[in-house]
């Protein structure tokens, strides 16, 4: 039996028929077409999928979309500006210009995870930021530049 529900999607609403059994990342990737953010594991080990929920990062497969009802959810789509200039977040800037990136499948749920903990957490060490970014995966990059993104992302961001 499914359920109708109503949430706000990288700033606009959005009214669906959902199966009780949804699960947020499949609403978002297959009824809405977003497609940044990615499934690695469907046991919420690997952070592919991490979203903001209502400003904070959520793992989208361990939340079912009528869990979601009447939130706010920003997906990767949604950082940058709607005007179409290309212009990057600060966060998603810092992970080009640091190499934060190499295949590219955790990037979407690193840099989500990433925004978070500079907004909500202490995080100006490179010990703090492996630490806060300990539930998403990176098969390709060592880390490294990762973490001199995040620090550099968290500069751009408190300018």
């Amino acid at each position: 039996m499914s359920q109708k529900i109503t949430l706000k999607v990288n700033g606009k609403s959005v009214t669906r028929e959902v199966a009780p059994d949804r699960l947020l990342v499949q609403f978002l990737r297959e009824d809405l077409a977003l497609t940044g953010t990615h499934v690695g594991c469907d046991t919420s080990q690997c952070g592919a999928c991490t979203v903001h929920l209502n400003g904070r990062a959520v793992k989208s497969c361990n939340v079912l979309a009528v869990q979601a009802a009447g939130a706010e959810v920003t997906t990767i789509e949604g950082l940058t500006p709607a005007t179409g200039s290309g212009e990057l977040h600060p966060m998603q800037a810092a992970f080009k210009e640091c190499h934060g990136l190499q295949c590219g499948f955790c990037t979407p749920g690193m840099v989500m995870s990433a925004i978070d903990l500079v907004q909500h957490h202490r995080c100006s060490s490179e010990a703090e930021i492996r630490e806060g970014l300990e539930g998403n995966i990176c098969r390709c990059t060592g880390y490294q530049n990762i973490v001199r993104a995040v620090q550099l992302g968290a500069q751009n961001m408190a300018k």
